[in-house]
């Protein structure tokens, strides 16, 4: 075992996924270009893939699911090769879905190899938002016998008024990484373009392709109402550490600058190496200290969403020819990328799901005959412990999946315009065929008119306005569009993912660097230095929307930071989190700063146990804090915070203000809550207070300017030109003031209460944490802050510097913190 690792034992069914087409079947079951291929491999069957060629010729549809490895994405085009292998034919055949262009684009590379040396008649493309309008066009004439695309692509094809010429020979749709989709927006997008496909090709066959999940049966609905499901085999056991690095882990930040010379040197060990982030920013910082350390000038990479389109396919590129020793990535790379030669996997900070972290491990090695190595690499003390309690899970083979949800309604919205554009439809017919979508199925007709009543003319209050008025019926009961530039503007704002507004960089009068978000560049004032693209820039001003900058080495640079970037901890690993600081045995087995910082507060104060919430209040430096321990993930503490302190300002305690992380919420105050804690923390501080602080906080408002963009109702571009931010957020602003007035129940509003109560304030969460906390609070007034409230405490004022924060660059203040937390005491704590 490599030193510093500490390996997991048991068993867990992750194998390491092998070459896109290392695992074959038998020659009797396919054509002789195919079978003489395989043979000349020396290739051998796996039952799965048997399987899914039986259920082709069944014509049923398949969910297929598999630890990351096994041939997945083999087994799910095999059949397709087949048929056009024996029976050549004109027209598109297969369509290919992707969650990520960059994986569009690695299945179309390894499609290439069998497909020439097999001597197959076969064509494959690939289609995204980076395919030159030219080369669109030629495919809508001339399609190709396989498709590789995207949900939007996907939607804009669909919309088009020859769809059912194009798709009305398609035999096969494959979805891959379904799992990636179901249960977001995408996902509910990509539903309804199924539910589409099979009323334009009635038996069309659907595959879906997913690593393990927690429910397969809920999954499978997403492919076919019908589909059956079909599990692969699992393979070795993967090699996953945490590392234990010369340096203690700090006691706040998610930077882990502590362990890069570590990190390092095994970037020099190993052949190729995946350094996987959590969020753009924490790349970009990750990646510059790395190259600090590159001593040798290896070559390392970054990958991040928010990089040009030509640099991130110059990194895939060299990816794949083996030229790269690294690359620091986000969630851009960490879904199927087929790189044979990856046989290390570093995930930087806590995982936050055992499935993310499963997902990421996969991406090494690519056999199943070899364990996947992987390096889990906490940024500091409470994110050891999720590392700890993320290989828990994966020993129990315990998933943390979302349960499924409804359809959001404003994708409904922008589905039923795209219908319209491709041609007219019946109302009727078109929620039948809605009903067929598995986020939808249980979609009431009331709800599915009041979205139609929105998309033809805006609703009750808005119907008054020309520009929502945008269908018109026909005698027959049909509805189409009322004016061809309502098709241009769909067509223009079509797609789920709603980014704040960005401004591209440019080096110089040189090339495109990517994009940065509107709010971060306002911040920023000439000679100001920035990190992106793993360069360290000057800001020389903007014109023309676009950042101009040059390199230029600064002190302290700034880091770009984006909207959503931090996922909120799972609660299964939160709940496995607090069962290793209340096991004296598991505690025991920490690394001695870790062991340390728990055992002194387990003195000091109490530890979080299974089933009650631990809350301490104290004094320090003439304020009164309230500190919380519920583990419940960011953004149900955001709302609990908003909800505490406008309780106690009606109880007089004069709360100052309040910060969270995934483990706690600390809110400081003039006056005590010590002999108010019961009250503060009652389950009906989710009624009315829950209530009025929604109607008076701008976080609705955020949350509506998404729907209402996703709806249509707000455009993002317009014809030759593009609105910026403040545009959009005056327009729906004035909007969603309009509808709370005049239409309080309208769809999108009710939309709007969706997302929000689902995301941004994590309602579920709150709910679950509060109503177990009735009757089971362990309150401890101490005399000084506690081990535990240091991490939380030291984000105080930091919130809204992202990833600034240098995690080694710890102030005056935070030394006095962590100081006065670990002085020597008496028993101070009072149950």
């Amino acid at each position: 075992m490599r030193p510093g690792l500490k390996k997991v034992q048991g068993h867990f069914p992750l194998p390491a996924e092998m070459p896109i087409f290392a695992a074959m079947t038998t020659a009797d079951r396919l054509p002789k270009p195919l079978s003489h291929w395989f043979a000349v491999q020396g290739w051998t069957p796996h039952p799965h893939q048997r399987a899914m060629l039986d259920a082709a010729r069944a014509g049923q549809s398949v969910l297929l699911i598999a630890p990351t490895g096994g041939g997945k994405t083999l087994a799910g085009f095999l059949p397709s090769l087949a048929d056009l292998a024996e029976n050549p034919r004109d027209g598109l055949h297969t369509l290919y879905i992707s969650p990520l262009k960059a994986l569009a684009q690695d299945v179309h590379r390894n499609l290439t190899r069998p497909i020439e040396e097999a001597g197959l008649p076969v064509t494959h493309e690939t289609r995204t938002g980076d395919t030159p309008s030219a080369k669109r066009q030629r495919q809508k004439q001339r399609p190709p016998d396989m498709l590789m695309t995207t949900p939007e692509s996907l939607a804009l094809m669909l919309a088009a008024p020859d769809a059912e010429r194009v798709f009305g020979g398609l035999e096969c749709i494959i979805v891959d990484e379904l799992h990636a989709l179901a249960g977001t927006k995408r996902g509910d997008q990509l539903a309804l373009g199924l539910s589409r496909l099979r009323s334009l090709r009635p038996g069309l066959r659907a595959v879906g392709l997913s690593a393990t999940v927690a429910r397969p049966e809920d999954l499978a609905k997403h492919v076919a109402p019908d589909a059956r499901v079909i599990h692969g085999e699992g393979g070795v056991m993967p090699d996953v550490g945490i590392l234990d690095a010369a340096k203690d882990p700090p006691w706040a930040g998610h930077m882990a600058h502590h362990a890069m010379p570590e990190v390092m040197d095994c970037i020099r060990a190993h052949r190729t190496t995946l350094v996987f982030v959590n969020t753009r920013a924490q790349g970009e910082i990750v990646f510059q200290s790395l190259w600090k350390l590159n001593d040798e000038a290896l070559p390392i990479a970054l990958h991040h969403g928010s990089l040009a389109v030509e640099q991130r396919r110059k990194v895939e590129a060299a990816m794949a020819a083996g030229k790269l020793r690294a690359v620091v990535a986000t969630s851009s790379l960490d879904l199927g990328i087929d790189w044979g030669a990856v046989d290390l996997v570093v995930q930087i900070g806590a995982p936050k799901g055992s499935a993310r972290l499963i997902q990421r491990i996969g991406r090494a090695n690519h056999r199943l005959d070899a364990p996947s190595k992987a390096l889990l690499v906490p940024g500091n003390r409470f994110e050891y412990l999720e590392c700890e309690a993320a290989l828990d899970a994966m020993r129990a083979g315990e998933l943390d999946d979302p349960p499924p949800r409804a359809g959001a309604l404003d994708v409904l919205a922008q589905h039923v315009m795209g219908t319209a554009c491709a041609g007219p439809f019946h109302p009727d017919a078109l929620y039948d065929e809605v009903r067929t979508a598995a986020p939808y199925a249980g979609l009431e007709r009331d709800t599915f008119d009041a979205v139609l009543r929105f998309v033809r003319d805006g609703g009750y209050a808005l119907k008054v306005y020309d520009q929502y008025r945008r269908l018109a019926p026909l005698k027959d009961g049909r509805l189409k569009v009322a004016n061809p530039r309502f098709v241009r503007d769909w067509r223009m704002n079509v797609g789920t993912i709603v980014e704040a507004e960005t401004l591209k960089v440019r080096l110089g009068r040189g090339p495109y660097l990517g994009e940065v978000e509107e709010y971060f560049v306002m911040g920023l004032e000439p000679g100001d230095t920035f990190i992106f693209a793993g360069q360290s820039l000057r800001f020389e001003g903007v014109r023309e929307m676009t950042v101009i900058a040059s390199k230029a080495p600064g002190k302290d640079p700034k880091v770009p930071a984006y909207v959503g970037g931090r996922l909120p901890i799972s609660q299964r690993l939160a709940d496995r989190v607090v069962a290793i600081l209340t096991d004296p045995a598991r505690r025991a087995a920490l690394p001695p700063a870790v062991r340390e910082w728990a055992d002194i507060q387990a003195a000091r104060s109490s530890l979080p146990r299974p089933g009650a919430l631990l809350v301490e209040t104290f004094p320090r430096q003439g304020r009164e804090f309230l500190v919380a321990y519920s583990l419940a993930g960011r953004n149900a503490h955001q709302t609990l915070g908003m909800l505490l302190t406008r309780r106690m300002e009606r109880m007089k305690l004069k709360p100052l203000g309040f910060v969270a992380n995934d483990y706690a919420i600390a809110v400081w105050s003039v006056e005590s809550a010590a002999e108010d804690v019961d009250r503060l923390f009652d389950y009906d501080i989710l009624g009315d207070d829950l209530e009025d602080w929604m109607a008076e906080s701008p976080m609705l408002k955020r949350a509506f300017r998404q729907v209402a963009v996703i709806s249509g109702l707000v455009q993002r571009r317009v014809a030759g030109a593009e609105k910026s931010g403040r545009q959009m957020t005056f327009n729906s602003d004035l909007i969603y003031d309009v509808l709370r007035k005049y239409d309080p129940d309208h769809v999108l509003l009710r939309a709007t209460r969706a997302d929000a109560e689902g995301g941004l304030i994590d309602l579920h969460r709150l709910t679950d944490m509060l109503y177990k906390a009735q009757g089971h609070i362990d309150h401890r007034r101490l005399a000084r802050v506690s081990p535990l409230a240091v991490p939380v405490l030291l984000d105080i004022g930091k919130e809204n510097m992202a990833g600034a924060i240098l995690d080694d660059l710890l102030d005056d203040a935070a030394a006095e913190l962590i100081a006065e937390a670990t002085h020597p005491f008496a028993a101070e704590a009072k149950a």
